[in-house]
C-alpha cells in the first residue's frame, strides 16, 4: 500500500479489526519509509459497478461520491456517521447483487430516495430536492406536502 505522506511504496499492517457494520476490514499501517500512520479500508467488491449518467456518460461506481452525496443531504441532523455509512453499504450490496455491472444514476437516486425517507424527512427533502432539480419554491412546497402525507399514513 503506497504510503499518502511520502508515496513510498511499503507499509506495515499494525491493527485489523471490522467495522461496525461487518462490512470491510479497517487497518492501521505504518509506512517503512516515513513511519507515518494511516488507515485503509478493504471491502467486498462482488463486481466492478458502473453508472450510466442521464448525459449517457459511463463512469465506475465511486462508493465516496455517493457517502459525500448522504453527507451533505444529513448535515447538521442528528444522524449518526454509522447509519449512513450503514446505508451507502446497503446501496452498494444492492447494486452488487442486482447481476448487471452497468446501473443508471436514476436507479441509485431512487435507493438513497428510500433509505433517506425512512431515515430522516429533512435529509430526505434535501436530496430530492437536488436529485429532482427542484427550481422555485413551489417545487419544496409540493414535494414537502407529499412527504407530510407519507409520514401521516405511516
Amino acid at each position: 500500500m503506497r504510503c499518502p505522506f511520502c508515496g513510498h511504496e511499503d507499509s506495515q499492517v499494525k491493527d485489523s479489526r471490522p467495522t461496525e457494520d461487518g462490512a470491510a476490514i479497517r487497518r492501521r499501517r505504518q509506512c517503512e519509509g516515513c513511519a507515518a500512520r494511516f488507515t485503509t479500508f478493504e471491502r467486498i467488491q462482488l463486481r466492478e459497478l458502473f453508472v450510466l449518467k442521464s448525459e449517457g456518460r459511463r463512469e465506475p461506481f465511486d462508493r465516496e461520491k455517493l457517502l459525500r452525496s448522504l453527507s451533505i443531504a444529513t448535515r447538521k441532523r442528528a444522524i449518526e456517521a454509522g447509519r449512513i455509512e450503514k446505508l451507502v453499504s446497503g446501496i452498494q450490496r444492492r447494486l452488487e447483487t442486482l447481476g448487471e455491472n452497468d446501473v443508471t444514476s436514476k436507479r441509485i437516486g431512487e435507493m438513497v430516495m428510500d433509505g433517506l425517507k425512512g431515515l430522516d424527512s429533512v435529509a430526505y427533502i434535501r436530496f430530492a430536492s437536488v436529485y429532482r432539480d427542484f427550481s422555485e419554491a413551489k417545487d419544496f412546497e409540493a414535494f414537502a406536502g407529499s412527504v407530510e402525507e407519507i409520514g401521516r399514513a405511516e
